[in-house]
């Protein structure tokens, strides 16, 4: 383990894998099936980029100006905030590779993961160096600060998308259609997990009372 953290080679892998996050973003087409077909990403560098969307996600609410982002901190759960970013984000991750390996999706479940993750690469490229112009840009120039953030928005979902088809070699219109499959297929996932924890929560309350009933008999 250690020997693998100091190796030189390694190290060199990694950032060569994470610049390579640059080209897809020019080149999504060729980028994102070399990224797969060619291996020439890898978990660390799309731990990495993932790591830095949350990181962006977050800090934009300590950093950027109030002018343009409102903050109830004492209304705020960092953990839950961070949770609404990962929680929809593995979600799709594991429902579109669950729903097209059902119809001939040659994407692995690892391979989605690391596109999806260097999709996200915009985001944090935008969001960092806008967090700081925001201190620094007034009430007239608001549209500026919107325009940037939805551009990196929409720029994630261009990419995003091409990625998707590159991974599954689907045609254009195939992959459109199934990544709006696999919003549905998200929100059956939640429909599901909010039913097995409503099942657990109804059976610990029944053990609990029969436990307390029981004592208040012995």
């Amino acid at each position: 383990m250690f020997a693998a953290l100091t190796s030189k080679e390694n190290w060199q892998r990694y950032f060569k894998s994470l610049k390579f996050s640059l080209y897809c973003l020019t080149h999504p087409i060729d980028g994102f099936w070399d990224l797969t077909h060619e291996k020439r990403g890898s978990y660390a560098a799309a731990n990495t980029i993932l790591f830095l969307a949350v990181a962006a996600y977050v800090l934009r609410l300590r950093y950027t100006s109030f002018i343009f982002i409102q903050v109830y901190w004492e209304d705020l759960n960092v953990f839950t905030y961070i949770a609404s970013v990962l929680f929809p984000f593995f979600l799709f991750v594991i429902g579109n590779w669950a729903l097209t390996t059902l119809f001939d999706g040659k994407g692995r479940l690892g391979q989605v993961y690391i596109a999806t993750c260097y999709a996200l690469t915009p985001y944090p490229l935008i969001q960092f160096p806008l967090m700081f112009l925001s201190n620094y840009i007034t009430v007239d120039e608001a549209e500026f600060y919107s325009a940037l953030y939805t551009i990196a928005i929409v720029w994630v979902l261009f990419i995003g998308i091409f990625g998707m088809s590159q991974v599954h070699e689907y045609s254009f219109g195939k992959n459109i259609l199934f990544l709006i499959a696999t919003i549905f297929a998200m929100l059956v996932m939640i429909f599901l997990l909010m039913l097995f924890f409503s099942m657990v929560s109804q059976g610990v309350a029944y053990f609990i009372s029969l436990f307390k009933e029981m004592l208040y008999r012995l």
